[in-house]
């Protein structure tokens, strides 16, 4: 699966958008306050646009001022995300990327993490998935 171009996220269009779900809305200054080693205002102001442009967020005007928010839901943000890593990087397999996270993760699972574990894969196992 490809992406499409308007769904690539730079690292600072993905900042925005993690101030954004963190926040539910913001406004450029809000955003600018929240985001590691910031870039300038107007510099913000156009990434902003940007995302706009890639339907990712929309705006209202209230009291004069845009306040932004996000358009696609989280959590399908997230699948896409984790798609695109899994074509990217892992030829497809939740099994390579599951081995590759538990190989990395530089610690033991605790029991019920590994039962957690256990328990999500059975409930895909029966859901067919």
């Amino acid at each position: 699966m490809v992406l499409k171009e308007q769904h690539k996220l730079s690292r600072r269009e993905r900042q925005i958008m993690d101030v954004l779900y963190r926040m539910g809305r913001a406004t450029a200054a809000e955003i600018l306050e929240n985001i590691p080693d910031p870039p300038g205002y107007s510099a913000v102001r156009a990434m902003l646009r940007v995302l706009e442009e890639k339907k990712h967020i929309r705006h209202e005007e209230k009291d004069l001022r845009y306040v932004f928010m996000p358009v696609v839901a989280r959590e399908k943000a997230r699948r896409s995300a984790v798609r695109h890593l899994l074509d990217t990087f892992f030829e497809g397999s939740p099994e390579l990327a599951v081995a590759t996270l538990l190989d990395v993760s530089g610690r033991s699972l605790a029991p019920e993490e590994y039962d957690r574990l256990a328990a999500l894969i059975e409930k895909a196992r029966q859901e067919g998935r």
